[in-house]
C-alpha cells in the first residue's frame, strides 16, 4: 500500500475529512475546474459527515474519454493477467477491511459489524470473477466443410455504473467486478451521500495493478452526473440500481441511444410461511428478511404471508423477536434524512388505512439515538394486499402480515404486486416447495431460508423490479456481446 487509508482519504477515522472528496479519473484524484460541494450528514448522530465534490457533465466527459482510451489495452490484456489484478483488488479490500468498514459506517450509520460484512462481500465479487475471466466462451458452428464459423464474446466498451446509497462499496463491487472481468472499462457514479468507499475502491484497484483509466469515479447528483453518464456517446452500457422512477428516466434516454441496460429497481417481496414449516426458525428468518440494513435493501421480505391457522401464533413470535432488537447494535439508522421522513410518512398512512401496529410504528425515542435517523422496527397486522403499505416499497424496517387459506391464494397474493425481485417459501413439503417456488414471479426464490447473499446466484427482477442480471456467471453475459465470424476455407489445390 502506498499510504494508510485514513491519510489517503484526507481525514481520520473519527473525524470528517478535512478536504472535500474529489473524483478519481485516469488513475488519480481529480478536482473539477468548477462545481460545488455537498456537506454530508452522519445519519447515526446527525453530525457532520463527508464533504463531497458535486461534479458536472464536463467531469463525466473527462472520465468517459479516459475510459475509452484505456479500453483497447484492457481488452487485450491476457485473461490470466486480468484475473491476477482482480484477485489483487480483493486482497487489497481485505487488507483495509477495518478502515473501509469504519468509513462505510460513518457514511451510512450502519453497525460496524454489518459494514465489515459488506466489505468482505465486496472482496468476494472480485475473488469470484477473477476465476471466471475465461467465461463465457464462444462456440464453433458446424455449417459446411468449406466454412469455419465461430462465435466469440467481446466486451461492450465503456460501462456506466450508477449505484445507490444503501450498500455503497458492495453495490459498486457487484457491478464493477464482472464488467472488468469481461474486459470493459468503467465510469462509476456512487450516490452523493455515500461515496467515500467507492473512491477508495478505485484507489485500491490502481494499487493492485489496474491500469489508469480502467476504473473511474465521478461524484455528483444523479440528475446531472448520472444523466450525463447515460447520455454520453462513449458509454456503451449502463448498470443502475435505484428507484423505479429514475430507472424509467434512464430507460427513456437509453431507448433513444439504443443502449443496453441492467436495471435493478426495488421490490415488495413476499415471504410465504405454511403451517407445516419450522415456525421458530421461519420467524427468525422473517425478522432477518425485513430488518437487515434497517430494511434498506431492495430484496427485503416486507410482505409476510402466513397460513391463517398459525397466523396469530406466528405473528406473536415475530413480534417478540423484533422487540428484542436494539438500535445501534442490531439496526442502523435510515441512511438519509429524506428516507427517515419518508418512512414516518408511511406510519401515518398505515394508521389511515386501518392497519394495526403490533410493535413499533414510530421513531426511536431513546435519548442516545434521537439525534440520528433511527426508526423502530415495525410489524403491522390487519393488512390487506390492496393497502398502499402492502404495495409500495417503503425501504425501511416495516413488515406487513397478511393471512392466506390455500396454496393457490398464497401464490396469487405473492404475485399480486408490481414488483418481482425476491420471494420466500417456508414448508416441509418439498413437492409444494417446488410448485410454489416455480409459481412465484420473481428473479430469486429462497426455500426455508431468506437470502443466501451468495455471489454465485444470479440476481435480478421481474416486472417493475427491472431487467438484466447481476451476480453469478450470468452477469458476464450482460457485460459482453456476441460476434459471429465466418471464414471461407480455400479448396484443396
Amino acid at each position: 500500500m502506498s499510504e494508510p487509508l485514513s491519510e489517503s482519504m484526507n481525514g481520520s477515522m473519527s473525524e470528517p475529512m478535512s478536504e472535500p472528496l474529489v473524483h478519481w479519473i485516469n488513475g488519480g484524484p481529480v478536482t473539477p475546474a468548477e462545481g460545488t460541494t455537498l456537506a454530508g450528514t452522519d445519519p447515526a448522530t446527525g453530525g457532520p459527515g463527508a464533504e463531497v465534490t458535486l461534479g458536472r457533465a464536463a467531469d463525466v466527459d473527462l472520465a468517459a474519454r479516459a475510459a475509452h482510451a484505456a479500453a483497447p489495452g484492457w481488452r487485450r490484456t491476457a485473461s490470466l493477467d486480468r484475473a491476477r489484478i482482480l484477485a489483487a483488488i480483493a486482497r487489497g479490500l481485505l487488507a483495509e477491511l477495518d478502515d473501509l468498514a469504519k468509513l462505510e459506517s460513518r457514511d451510512t450509520g450502519k453497525p460496524l459489524e454489518l459494514s465489515a460484512a459488506e466489505i468482505r462481500g465486496a472482496a468476494e465479487y472480485f475473488e469470484f470473477y477473477a476465476a471466471l475471466v475465461n467465461l463465457p466462451v464462444g462456440d464453433v458452428l458446424d455449417i459446411r466443410p468449406d466454412l469455419h464459423v465461430y462465435t466469440l464474446r467481446e466486451p461492450l466498451g465503456v460501462v456506466g455504473v450508477i449505484t445507490p446509497w444503501n450498500l455503497p462499496l458492495n453495490q459498486a463491487a457487484r457491478a464493477c467486478a464482472p464488467a472488468l472481468a469481461a474486459g470493459n472499462t468503467i465510469v462509476a457514479k456512487p450516490a452523493e451521500s455515500t461515496c467515500v468507499t467507492t473512491v477508495a475502491l478505485a484507489r485500491i484497484a490502481g494499487e493492485a495493478g489496474l491500469p489508469p483509466g480502467v476504473l473511474n469515479v465521478v461524484l455528483g447528483r444523479g440528475d446531472e452526473v448520472g444523466a450525463a453518464i447515460v447520455a454520453h456517446p462513449l458509454v456503451r452500457k449502463v448498470a443502475f440500481t435505484g428507484s423505479v422512477r429514475v430507472g424509467r428516466d434512464i430507460g427513456r434516454i437509453a431507448a433513444d441511444r439504443v443502449l443496453p441496460l441492467t436495471l435493478e429497481l426495488g421490490g415488495k417481496s413476499a415471504n410465504i410461511v405454511f403451517a407445516d414449516s419450522d415456525l421458530e426458525f421461519a420467524a427468525t428468518e422473517a425478522v432477518r428478511s425485513f430488518t437487515t440494513n434497517a430494511g434498506q435493501v431492495c430484496s427485503s421480505g416486507t410482505r409476510l404471508l402466513v397460513e391463517r391457522s398459525v397466523e396469530r401464533r406466528f405473528t406473536a413470535t415475530v413480534v417478540e423477536i423484533v422487540r428484542g432488537l436494539r438500535p445501534g447494535r442490531d439496526l442502523g439508522p435510515m441512511i438519509t434524512r429524506r428516507q427517515y421522513d419518508t418512512v414516518q410518512g408511511y406510519f401515518g398512512l398505515a394508521a389511515d388505512e386501518g392497519a394495526r401496529a403490533e410493535t413499533g410504528g414510530g421513531i426511536v425515542t431513546d435519548p442516545e439515538f434521537t439525534d440520528g435517523f433511527y426508526i423502530e422496527p415495525t410489524v403491522y397486522s390487519g393488512v390487506t394486499n390492496d393497502m398502499r403499505i402492502a404495495r409500495e416499497e417503503i425501504f425501511g424496517p416495516v413488515l406487513v402480515v397478511i393471512p392466506f387459506d390455500t396454496e393457490e391464494e398464497a401464490v396469487a397474493l405473492a404475485n399480486d404486486s408490481d414488483f418481482g425481485l425476491v420471494g420466500g417459501v417456508f414448508t416441509q413439503d418439498m413437492s409444494r416447495a417446488f410448485r410454489v417456488a416455480e409459481a412465484i414471479e420473481a428473479g430469486q426464490v429462497y426455500v426455508n431460508s431468506w437470502s443466501t447473499q451468495s455471489v454465485q446466484m444470479p440476481f435480478g427482477g421481474h416486472k417493475n423490479s427491472g431487467y438484466g442480471r447481476a451476480k453469478g456467471t450470468e452477469a458476464l453475459r450482460h457485460y459482453s456481446h456476441v460476434k459471429s465470424i465466418s471464414i471461407r476455407l480455400a479448396p484443396r489445390s
